[in-house]
């Protein structure tokens, strides 16, 4: 799983470019040092298991850590599309370096049959995305290097805030109800009517307007013949 992590969007960015093989089989030390980090890893935390029972340091480090290596994967995708000559399609730039920044963590979370980490969590993909298009724009305005410094800053910052504040992607959770002053503290109704207001409902028997406050349950309109 630590290896897929390491290589698996760098692969499917390969395969999209028409890279074959992909640079992991060409330049085995990729898939060298994924392994051996693996390992070490694996060891560390076997031996340190109360480093995974509610350390604050141990979070913080792998924030920092998983926020500078998506970003550096993010833009190294990009940047390998500009050299394989496609500077001018923006979609795929920012594809190939969205998927190379996810690509092997989703690859991971499949193969460990769990939901995956960009659809459950703080903000991951959105923040690829974001720094995929600062490093593409930055590119044709101030050339490779600068492209690079902030397309990586962009999704770090991102990371960072968003671990921060608690950003997260808006849910909806089956049977959710709408709470006084609209909406569940998880769900549709928070963005829809966020602020109190009322609405116009038409009572068909009797053609008669009504104002309703978001705050009441709405009853279906029953129509009598």
């Amino acid at each position: 799983l630590g290896v897929i992590t390491a290589v698996g969007g760098g692969m499917i960015r390969d395969v999209t470019l028409g890279i074959t093989p992909p640079g992991v089989f060409q330049k085995p030390v990729y898939a060298a040092v994924a392994v051996l980090t693996s390992v070490l890893v694996f060891f560390l935390l076997y031996f340190k298991r109360e480093m995974l029972k509610g350390n604050v340091t141990y979070d913080k480090v792998m924030l920092v850590m998983d926020s500078v290596g998506l970003g550096i994967f993010t833009v190294v995708g990009v940047n390998t599309g500009i050299r394989q000559g496609f500077a001018d399609n923006t979609f795929l730039l920012v594809f190939v370096g969205t998927i190379t920044g996810v690509g092997g963590g989703l690859l991971r979370d499949m193969m460990a049959e769990v939901p995956p980490y960009i659809f459950v969590k703080h903000i991951y993909a959105c923040a690829s995305i974001v720094g995929a298009i600062v490093c593409v724009y930055t590119y044709r305005w101030f050339g490779v290097v600068f492209s690079l410094i902030f397309g990586s800053a962009a999704v770090i910052l991102m990371r960072y805030l968003a671990a921060h504040y608690r950003w997260n992607l808006p849910k909806y959770r089956v049977g959710s109800r709408p709470r006084r002053y609209g909406g569940t503290s998880n769900g549709i109704y928070p963005i829809l009517f966020h602020i109190k207001s009322y609405i116009i409902k038409f009572h068909l028997p009797w053609r008669m307007m009504c104002i309703v406050p978001l705050s009441e349950p709405m009853e279906p309109v029953r129509v009598h013949w």
